[in-house]
């Protein structure tokens, strides 16, 4: 393992050679990408972050090594470097935002950040969004409305990555999902799952680090369990909990695709092809929790939820019990005192591409 700036030796592991970064090194190197691909600066420090966070949280397969596949895409023209969202419906506590094909991450802060402010003013408010692009991690927008003392919600469509339940053909995406709401004296209770067994963007970790991948993952194309992440990325992700993952994943499509009127199914376009407009839909929801009953009371009740919760007896070979949100809050603590592990060859990756576009390297 090698810490940045200073070079010592590298450590290879089970998950292969790594190379250590601060945080702040690897929002350098992303926001200076984007500036450089023509991202305003308050946009590309935006971006930069949402990447470094969700590596900060233990969630690598939509952390930084993901720059450049956005990058790809801004180069193309498929999605705009200079985000122009256009409101097309304000009915009060509801409203329908068109992203132009600009950044999604962008779009999606500037979806949440209007629920927020509906929330305040009707007590709930929600924000329909077509023509958007993948945001990265759920969560890190959710954790926008917890912080502003609102519960929040946030769907959006993807890519096809698995086929409906019974079929062998990709035909819907993994439609991720968050909630989140504040936790008192406890950090907030954070909710980010995919409908499929795992993100798809794990499968691309997996090969990035020389390692198989779990059974129940993913199939081929013809339909086999498959331990390879290549043939899985090729074939198709498996839906969490069976058909009924299949069934939410589906949902998540009407709430952000078709109720938006935005791409859905097999129309929208992910961040893995550089090429066509991603069409990507979300509904971004916050409920003031002030309207329901006093905050203090209401974060009083969720630490008495969260005491409940990890006070329950343990299962064998368990060690303590904890509540959604709790990992990815001890794994940011880690990475801010020691920094972010980065396979070495997406590094080798990151620098090949920081190199073509005239910035800094990372190490």
């Amino acid at each position: 393992m090698r810490l940045w700036p200073a070079p010592a030796a590298t450590v290879a592991g089970a998950g292969g050679v790594t190379v250590t970064f601060p945080l702040e090194r690897l929002r350098t190197f992303a926001r200076d990408a984007y500036r450089a691909l023509g991202l305003p600066d308050a946009d590309a420090a935006l971006v930069a972050d949402t990447l470094v966070q969700a590596d900060a949280w233990g969630h690598a397969s939509h952390g930084v090594m993901r720059t450049f596949w956005y990058g790809a895409r801004i180069e193309t023209g498929a999605m705009a470097a200079v985000t122009t969202p256009e409101w097309l419906t304000d009915a009060g506590g509801l409203a329908v935002l068109d992203g132009h094909d600009g950044v999604g991450q962008v779009v999606a802060e500037r979806a949440m950040t209007s629920a927020i402010e509906r929330a305040k003013r009707h007590g709930i408010g929600a924000v329909a969004v077509r023509a958007s692009g993948h945001f990265g991690t759920a969560m890190y927008f959710t954790r926008m409305a917890a912080e502003a003392g609102c519960i929040g919600f946030l769907s959006t469509n993807a890519s096809p990555a698995m086929a409906p339940w019974g079929g062998r053909e990709k035909r819907i995406g993994t439609n991720p999902w968050s909630v989140a709401a504040p936790a008192g004296a406890y950090p907030p209770m954070l909710l980010d799952l995919a409908n499929t067994a795992v993100a798809r963007g794990k499968l691309y970790v997996a090969r990035q680090r020389g390692e198989a991948i779990p059974e129940g993952w993913a199939i081929d194309e013809r339909g086999r369990a498959t331990t390879d992440p290549e043939v899985g990325i090729a074939g198709t992700i498996l839906p969490m909990a069976g058909h009924k993952g299949y069934a939410i994943a589906v949902a998540m499509d009407v709430l952000s695709g078709v109720l938006s009127g935005g791409a859905f199914g097999a129309s929208v376009v992910g961040p893995y092809r550089a090429e066509d407009r991603s069409g990507a839909g979300h509904l971004a929801l916050a409920i003031d929790i002030a309207a329901c009953r006093p905050l203090a009371a209401f974060e009083a009740d969720m630490e008495a939820l969260i005491r409940e919760l990890k006070a329950t007896p343990r299962a064998a070979g368990v060690d303590e019990v904890l509540y959604p949100g709790e990992p990815e809050a001890r794994a940011a603590e880690r990475a801010a005192a020691h920094g972010v592990a980065l396979p070495e060859a997406t590094v080798e990756e990151l620098n090949a591409q920081a190199r073509r576009i005239g910035v800094a390297e990372l190490a």
